[in-house]
């Protein structure tokens, strides 16, 4: 009989080691599957925030052309004021002429009159 004892026992010992090994199995792979999910994820999360940067990088690239141009253009606008309207200013002049500059032309106004209502 105590035969019979031992071989069950050894039998059940036997099952429960093999269920452990299958467990330990098993487990490994659930982590691996896990470990590989998220180093997939992480790489997802890092393109994603890659892409961002570079999107946000051409953005604030973008901005400062269009100011440089917004610049230049204000500065062409005041110049192109300045030739519209004419520069006048106010000679010394022995006759006491009021010289003024349209597009680079000088135009003297040597008598003042009073503008008519």
């Amino acid at each position: 009989m105590s035969l019979r004892v031992k071989a069950v026992v050894d039998r059940f010992v036997k099952e429960l080691k093999e269920a452990l090994d299958a467990d330990i199995q098993d487990r490994i792979l659930k982590e691996r599957e896990m470990q590989c999910y998220i180093e997939e994820r992480e790489r997802e999360v890092a393109e994603r925030e890659a892409a961002w940067k570079a999107e946000l990088s051409r953005r604030e690239a973008e901005i400062t052309r269009q100011e440089a141009r917004l610049k230049i253009e204000k500065e062409n606008l005041e110049k192109e004021k300045s030739v519209l309207m004419g520069t006048a200013s106010n000679q010394d002049n022995q006759d006491g002429a009021l010289e003024i500059t349209v597009s680079g032309e000088k135009y003297r106004c040597l008598r003042f009159s009073k503008a008519k209502k």
